[in-house]
């Protein structure tokens, strides 16, 4: 029985490798966050043992200088698992030195080599610590850029390089069209044709979350004949597309402002692909914005 991949995020502190392993973890990976070195074989040996038909994809570990011995035995790790018959990849996410201060001033996390001196100088030393691991790296992916969703569109595509998980990844994505349409959509639909909640005073500030939010949406007779007809145009084309090759569809219901019909409408096609599609997900791009 040929092993299951193992994955090892790593990076710079700060870079998204949280965001990283939550979107593995959507791709069917068993995922670890600050797992020591020295643990992962007795991890495996036990795991494996207990689970050998478990239908995952895979093993993914986050690993970095928080584990102050990480960058001394992790070429031994890799050696010793490739022996064991594990195909192994490193992903090393990094960034900006100007970007990873601001998100750290903005969560106000220490950093793993700041307990002393400036924010700055950790950044700058652990940059320089973990450069032999970045040229040793499988994969390198600059977060500078990159909003969380569009993080998580990468990791998902590059998890699919070393998934024994088959069919296409959907993402079925809400948003508000004041805040722009999603570029990655294959499908787009606009239900600004719903009665907007929005109107209502009692419900303004909630969002398509709340049961009061939904209720409003889906009684009205539009919401049902809207879903009847587009779930019935939606489940003949997912298998076209999947046949055609596509290894992400990407479905976009947009509103107004992305925070009640279409989070309720991208809820009702989520539920219903998922039936069928195990590899569909769920994003709510617009739901805190204002």
């Amino acid at each position: 029985m040929q092993k299951r991949p193992i994955i090892i995020v790593t990076g710079c502190s700060g870079s998204g490798k949280s965001t990283a392993l939550a979107a593995f973890e959507d791709a069917g990976f068993h995922c670890i966050d600050n797992m020591p070195t020295q643990l992962v074989h007795h991890f495996l040996q036990v795991l494996e043992k207990q689970n050998p038909t478990d239908e995952i994809a895979g093993w993914v570990f986050g690993m970095d200088l928080r584990d102050k011995n990480f960058l001394k035995h992790y070429p031994g790790l890799l050696a010793d698992l490739k022996n064991s018959g594990y195909t192994t990849r490193i992903v090393f996410l990094e960034a900006d030195e100007q970007v990873l201060l601001r998100r750290y001033n903005q969560t106000r996390r220490h950093h793993p080599l700041g307990r002393s001196g400036s924010l700055l100088d950790a950044i700058q030393a652990e940059k320089t610590k973990i450069k032999p691991l970045r040229d040793a790296s499988d994969h390198i992916i600059d977060t500078t850029h990159l909003s969380v969703h569009e993080l998580k569109f990468a990791i998902l595509n590059l998890a699919r390089q070393h998934t024994a998980i088959s069919g296409m990844a959907i993402n079925v994505v809400s948003f508000g069209f004041k805040h722009g349409s999603p570029p990655e959509a294959d499908l787009l639909m606009d239900v600004r044709f719903l009665p907007n909640p929005y109107f209502v005073p009692e419900l303004k500030a909630l969002d398509g979350e709340n049961k009061e939010i939904q209720d409003f949406v889906l009684k009205a007779p539009e919401t049902g004949l809207f879903l009847n007809n587009f779930l019935k145009l939606l489940d003949p084309l997912i298998p076209l597309y999947e046949k055609e090759g596509k290894a992400y569809l990407t479905i976009a219901i947009g509103c107004t402002g992305g925070r009640h019909r279409s989070v309720v409408i991208a809820k009702q096609i989520y539920d219903h692909i998922h039936k069928t599609q195990p590899t569909v997900r769920l994003v709510h791009r617009d739901i805190q914005s204002g």
